[in-house]
């Protein structure tokens, strides 16, 4: 193998490892603090992270200032306080395992605002990927408290659908390193309220610490660059595909760090909602519009990978 493909494989495989491991860094922040502080703590370190990246402090478009405060709270802000307040309730693990429903709710917020019904492989995918969310989360339906958990989930998911539709024109624009950073600063001072209090009451240890270290420099900033990369080197279909990694990657070190117990049921759904996206995300259905916007699973990623060519050859990622 050349040094060029171990490079275009490292930065296939360490975001998608590292996006998978930010559900194991959540529980471990929520060791030692409410879940609003690990909210806070990962959209300050990752602002404070991508204000070193140059193509980040890229001026906006002209009138892509208040799309990206409503970016800051549908794609950032809310489901980024839901999935630590949903993992009191449920695993590690199984929060991982339904965020690859990303890309279903993604297309059906798409099907939804272009009034269209989608197109057959994109409805094929669809019906996969719920199927494979009931089979998830049906082992963890047997308590209320469960049950509360898979729900706050599911808005996030929702969220993320609506949000990753609202990113698309504005990344385009304002490219998509600039959205993400002005995008976290507004996550910023929406959290600090509840964040700052939880994190000034936090029982540090070393294991938590190096975890929200992790969770916002890794997560939120490192992940995000390489993937802007990868899509420059190799293509945004391509690139998109490490997001593949971040359900199995979230069921093993739940499995094994934490020793969570994760139904077979559960394995077998996130199985079936991978398939799901990967079938949504075939070339053959790529100039379909409801298909497009249904491609890539992780959020951030999502947003990034779409036109990273363009941002590539612009030079947005610079620095």
């Amino acid at each position: 193998m050349s040094r060029r493909d171990v490079i275009s494989l490292s930065l296939l495989v360490v975001p998608g490892v590292i996006w998978g491991a930010s559900f194991l860094f959540i529980a471990e922040g929520l060791e030692v603090m409410a879940p609003a502080g690990v909210t806070f703590v990962r959209a300050a370190i990752g602002f404070a992270c991508l204000s070193l990246v140059s193509a980040a402090r890229r001026p906006l478009t002209p009138g892509d200032g208040w799309p990206t405060a409503a970016l800051g709270v549908l794609w950032l802000a809310f489901p980024l306080s839901m999935f630590p307040l949903a993992e009191q309730h449920v695993s590690s693990a199984l929060t991982g395992m339904l965020n690859g429903l990303t890309p279903i709710f993604t297309a059906i917020v798409a099907g939804l605002l272009a009034r269209e019904w989608p197109v057959r492989n994109v409805t094929v995918g669809l019906l996969l990927g719920v199927l494979g969310g009931v089979l998830m989360a049906a082992p963890g339906l047997d308590g209320t408290g469960s049950a509360k958990g898979v729900a706050m989930i599911v808005a996030a998911l929702f969220s993320y659908g609506l949000a990753l539709n609202l990113a698309r024109p504005l990344q385009q624009r304002s490219g998509a390193l600039a959205l993400v950073w002005r995008a976290l600063g507004v996550a910023v001072v929406l959290t600090a309220p509840l964040g700052v209090p939880a994190v000034l009451d936090a029982q540090w240890t070393m294991r938590s610490l190096l975890a929200m270290l992790a969770l916002g420099a890794l997560g939120t900033c490192v992940a995000n660059v390489l993937t802007t990369i990868a899509a420059g080197r190799m293509g945004a279909t391509r690139a998109s595909s490490t997001t593949f990694l971040i359900p199995v990657v979230a069921l093993i070190l739940g499995v094994l760090v934490r020793g969570e117990q994760v139904a077979a049921l559960s394995v077998a759904g996130a199985a079936v909602c991978l398939a799901g996206a990967w079938i949504m995300r075939r070339p053959a259905v790529a100039a379909a519009p409801v298909a497009s916007l249904a491609r890539t699973p992780q959020p951030i990623a999502n947003t990034l990978v779409a036109v990273a060519d363009r941002s590539i050859t612009e030079g947005r990622c610079a620095g």
